[in-house]
């Protein structure tokens, strides 16, 4: 079943996306991508779970030429699943990795355009273009190569890592976030390049589901019909990871966007496959759910009458069911309604619910990657011992990262952020702002428990 209507097919590999296919389930390895045995192993678990693609970072060249022989003994075991090369901040790797990927991810964000800094920049109309002919020079080259190899490629837009240039010009927009997109895409277009899968990201939920929608419209307007790819990032782990990822893909796969998605959980990658399996198989009955939520609403509130064999699937039924009224304020309370669970669970998942769509904080906000080759500690064992100390502080929103890619940008909706700055390294922020870097991994727990501490007196 498919619920974008897309004209145009990416084909990735063995595998084609939008149109009429099925929608499309994937995660990303959280290993070393030169670690040939082990990264073939996490493949192998993703693939074995439901996996229909898994990406890889691939850092730079080194990384990118390993996929050739990640990629050789997967298929010498019989797995055939496209891999997907994720590539930042050097345009030449994306040229390496589309040798032997069946799809690579590019991010406009940093693929010219130098990383983040949150400076300022002015440019006329004649220097804006001009910053634009540079894209479209390392731009087409790579297309020409994944034209030769039969490679797809994914514009991956994150709003955590957008290009001070966008900033500068759009300001922290939904209509800054498309805009990056479009570039790119109107370039493809040019080229003749039709195997394109888009995705537009954020740990907000609100910013991604408004900005996906833009999206979609601003694509229609100018005759485009390309698959997309759903996921809310940094969505954390455990049950607030689950709620937020069906809060902000379930509010579009209720009305009828998406070709294929992930789940971005902070667990092992293979644990993300089940939940992304449930929301697609829920599609229909959620969309029925959602008709009748919207008819109960009285006094601000959603009342949700839902059935559920399980504590988790009620959690991702009623988040999807009603995540896009929430997130259009259409009410600003919910209440749930199932036989099977006590009043006083049924009110913590509405709360949460409440919170994952922006509502209302009852608790502490976590704003979590789910870790990838880049990420330079051990980030399940640092979230749970975050979580740990800081539980309580009802409100606050701590961002807690792997790497810098989306790390500064995401944490801008963060009052603090926790990120990997080296092997065994760690750099605070508070907001946008890094307040001390390159901290000893074993200490920085602390460090940020001091800081935390100190603001609030």
């Amino acid at each position: 079943m498919s619920t974008r209507r897309t004209s145009s097919v990416a084909h990735v590999g063995n595998i084609a996306i939008g149109g009429d296919n099925p929608i499309r389930i994937q995660s990303m390895a959280t290993t070393d991508t030169n670690d040939t045995e082990g990264s073939v192993a996490q493949a192998k678990r993703i693939i074995d779970a439901g996996g229909e693609l898994v990406r890889f970072t691939t850092q730079g060249t080194r990384e990118a030429e390993n996929m050739k022989n990640i990629s050789a003994q997967l298929k010498a075991d019989g797995y055939n699943a496209p891999l997907v090369a994720d590539v930042h901040f050097t345009a030449h790797t994306a040229d390496v990795a589309a040798l032997y990927c069946e799809k690579v991810r590019i991010n406009p964000g940093n693929y010219v355009d130098p990383g983040r800094t949150f400076k300022h920049l002015e440019y006329t109309d004649e220097e804006y273009a001009a910053e634009l002919q540079k894209i479209e020079k390392q731009l087409v080259p790579f297309l020409n190569i994944c034209k030769e190899h039969h490679t797809a490629v994914r514009i991956g837009v994150n709003h955590g890592s957008l290009s001070d240039r966008i900033m500068s010009r759009y300001g922290d927009t939904p209509e800054g976030i498309v805009e990056s997109c479009m570039e790119f895409l109107r370039i493809f277009r040019r080229e003749q390049f039709n195997d394109v899968v888009i995705s537009i990201k954020a740990s907000n939920t609100v910013v991604m589901v408004t900005t996906v929608r833009l999206l979609v419209k601003t694509m229609d307007k100018e005759d485009m019909h390309y698959p997309l790819h759903l996921g809310v990032t940094e969505a954390g782990e455990g049950e607030d990871g689950r709620i937020k990822s069906a809060v902000g893909i379930g509010a579009l796969l209720t009305e009828g966007i998406g070709d294929t998605i992930r789940v971005s959980l902070s667990e092992e990658p293979e644990c993300e496959i089940p939940v992304a399996r449930k929301l697609v198989d829920m599609i229909p009955e959620c969309t029925a759910l959602r008709e009748k939520a919207e008819a109960s609403i009285k006094d601000d509130t959603i009342t949700l009458e839902v059935d559920a064999p399980d504590w988790e699937t009620l959690q991702l039924k009623a988040a999807m069911a009603v995540g896009a009224l929430l997130i259009d304020k259409k009410a600003h309370n919910l209440s749930i309604v199932n036989s099977q669970f006590s009043t006083e669970k049924l009110t913590e998942l509405s709360d949460a619910i409440l919170q994952a769509a922006r509502i209302k904080f009852t608790k502490t906000e976590y704003i979590s990657c789910p870790g990838c080759g880049r990420t330079l500690y051990n980030l399940q064992e640092t979230i749970a011992k975050i979580k740990a100390a800081t539980k309580d502080l009802v409100g606050l929103k701590i961002g807690i990262m792997g790497c810098i890619v989306n790390g500064p940008g995401e944490m801008a909706d963060a009052d603090y952020g926790y990120v990997g700055a080296g092997r065994g390294k760690i750099s605070l922020y508070r907001a946008k702002e890094c307040v001390e870097k390159n901290i000893p991994e074993a200490e920085a727990v602390d460090h940020l428990l001091a800081l935390i501490k100190e603001d609030r007196g």
